[in-house]
């Protein structure tokens, strides 16, 4: 069961760690985190799902959250995960509409919640949040339509492939890193099934690219070699 937080330190700390907000000066954020309500979730609770209203921004403050979608069948597909400092519910900052997919958090964990209203005044008080907001939506277009030219055109080991690669693109020293996700979300988000995943890692692994290690861990061994597949 959800249970709301009245912390104002942690409203403030949420806040600030989001990258439409942290450009703020301190009175504008102690502004904005009047109107927030800070919620944790345990794992596998959901924070929405398809059909319910979209009134409000949901901020990760701590923890993971997969956002999926099910098909007419019920097969499900990964859209993103969230870490912290990242955002979903964006749409409805713009327009009445429902949830078309499902928020469900992944570990323990809190999320800061702002209403439509509230944030639509801050929005016309502080245009630079619309630019930071307008900047995520292409960065999420960019990768949607890269997900989906990779599936179109690419075979499942170049996919994965990809994938890990991208995993440590971010660090610069080590190549060791936790797979984020589970085998069934990484097959659903790249278009194949678990099993597949399983055996394309093993295939990975016997060719000198990567080593798979203990509890989801994953050293890239040849990043090179890895890219040209």
């Amino acid at each position: 069961m959800a249970i709301e937080k009245t912390d104002v330190h942690s409203h403030k700390g949420c806040v600030a760690s989001v990258p439409i907000f942290n450009h703020l000066e301190e009175q504008q954020l102690d502004e904005i985190m009047v109107t927030v309500r800070s919620i944790a979730y345990r794992k596998g609770e959901l924070i929405y799902r398809a059909g319910d209203e979209s009134d409000s921004l949901y901020i990760v403050n701590k923890g993971k959250i997969r956002i999926y979608r099910l098909s007419e069948s019920g097969k499900e597909q990964l859209v993103r995960i969230l870490n912290p400092g990242e955002f979903t519910g964006e749409l409805a900052l713009f327009k009445e509409a429902k949830h078309e997919a499902y928020a469900e958090a992944m570990q323990e964990t809190g999320i800061c919640m702002i209403k439509r209203t509230d944030l639509q005044a801050f929005l016309m008080k502080y245009p630079s949040i619309s630019l930071k907001i307008l900047s995520e939506f292409s960065n999420r277009l960019d990768e949607s339509e890269k997900l989906t030219t990779r599936i179109v055109t690419e075979n499942v080991e170049t996919r994965l492939a990809v994938y890990l690669a991208e995993c440590i693109s971010d660090i610069s020293s080590s190549k060791v890193f936790t797979l984020p996700t589970s085998k069934k979300d990484l097959a659903a988000y790249l278009g194949t099934t678990p099993e597949t995943i399983s055996r394309k890692l093993t295939i990975l692994e016997e060719q000198g690219y990567i080593k798979q290690m203990e509890h989801k861990k994953i050293e890239i061994v040849d990043i090179d070699g890895l890219l040209l597949l």
